[in-house]
């Protein structure tokens, strides 16, 4: 019982109806619309670096092997970025032949990966990281690591998840060989 009248309106706000409505833009990019990506990072121990881990330096007697700041937190969580976008790994954005990334801040490639992906239109809702190590403890540094992730993918330290595991003194990280991180 209303009278009809016309908005003008703009291509962004379309009116999706049939699966037809859905076809370019970033529809095309994103299929079946949410998607969720899984990285994994694994680095040695070495002596004479800083051990870094989700963006936080953690004092420990030795710190990871690696051609950047060999944080495998940062790492995994930018490989699950990249793998939610199907955009390849960390190794291909920042290859470890290029001197360039040599003792390169992983705060920053995480931050860059973020661009990345936004840029093709992604936009990340949540992550979730679990670092694998009989030591050091970590429960201390985890609300610094949930607030340097978020800050560097911008969104709400509130939306990352950071955990910590041993194995129990099983494998390599139980044997206090590394440290390996998976996020999702």
């Amino acid at each position: 019982g209303l009278p009809v009248r016309l908005v003008e309106g703009e291509e962004a706000n379309r009116k999706i109806t049939v699966p037809e409505d859905l076809r370019g833009g970033a529809a095309e990019k994103k299929p079946g619309g949410m998607r969720i990506g899984h990285g994994y990072d694994v680095h040695r121990f070495a002596e004479g670096r800083p051990l870094m881990l989700g963006g936080e330096s953690v004092p420990h007697p030795q710190g990871l092997w690696g051609h950047s700041d060999a944080d495998v937190v940062l790492h995994a969580v930018a490989d699950a970025l990249l793998g939610a976008a199907a955009l390849g790994d960390i190794g291909r954005h920042f290859p470890d032949s290029d001197p360039q990334w040599k003792d390169a801040d992983s705060k920053k490639l995480l931050a860059a990966v973020g661009r990345l992906v936004r840029g093709e239109g992604f936009e990340a809702q949540n992550l979730a990281a679990t670092i694998v190590c009989q030591a050091p403890k970590l429960v201390p540094y985890i609300p610094e690591m949930r607030r340097h992730i978020a800050e560097a993918v911008d969104i709400p330290a509130a939306a990352v998840s950071v955990k910590a595991t041993t194995e129990e003194g099983l494998g390599f990280t139980g044997a206090c060989l590394g440290i390996a991180a998976h996020a999702l």
